[in-house]
């Protein structure tokens, strides 16, 4: 098997040690020793510690931002938005779980100019959730009393809580949470789940 390339090394130790000894307990020093580099290796990719910090929070961020953008142009309606959005974000936790992990251990070391684009990108995926449910209850696909705020945010919070729970190795695939997470919010925000469309989103119904 090829070795990873030295990024790739600097990262996954730069993972292994914040989330064990916190942002400021790990220096570059250590991060070199243990990602078998050396300092010219370490700044030759990273300008310092703190970009690396930035890099980590970023990569799992953009991701998620990309596959909602993906997902709002090539689905036709809000249910299938919704629904595809949430399969992807979902999934974000196990591609990244080290990474959030980090992220929300220690998000706020970021320093303004690297804090500034992670939060605009936040914003970014939030406005997109927003849109697909103020574009459902417009369709009256989506129940008309919803509030948009308040939906999209208990959407992003349930599924951002993912973090402290998943386990890679527990007894349901990423993809078989996904599907539940999917059906539980179509069926708060759908007006009627019943429908044809709808339907192919959500679980089978229990044997009787």
């Amino acid at each position: 098997m090829a070795e990873k390339p030295l990024r790739d090394r600097i990262i996954d130790t730069a993972l292994h040690l914040f989330e064990k000894y916190g942002y400021h307990g790990v220096t570059v020093d250590r991060i070199v020793a243990e990602s078998d580099t050396s300092k010219g290796g370490f700044y030759h990719n990273f300008k310092s510690k703190d970009e690396l910090l930035y890099h980590i929070h970023d990569v799992f961020i953009t991701y998620a931002l990309t596959k909602a953008q993906e997902a709002y142009e090539s689905c036709s309606t809000p249910t299938e938005r919704l629904y595809a959005i949430v399969q992807s974000f979902v999934k974000v936790f196990h591609l990244y779980k080290p990474h959030i992990t980090v992220f929300y251990q220690e998000s706020t070391y970021l320093k303004p100019e690297y804090a500034e684009p992670i939060n605009e990108k936040r914003e970014e995926f939030k406005q997109i959730i927003f849109r697909v449910i103020r574009e459902g209850i417009e369709a009256e696909e989506f129940r008309p009393e919803l509030s948009v705020e308040i939906a999209g945010m208990s959407i992003i919070g349930m599924v951002n809580w993912t973090y402290k729970w998943y386990n890679p190795d527990g007894p349901l695939s990423i993809e078989e949470i996904a599907a539940y997470f999917a059906d539980f919010i179509l069926h708060a925000v759908l007006r009627t789940p019943e429908n044809p469309t709808a339907a192919r989103f959500l679980l089978p119904p229990a044997a009787e």
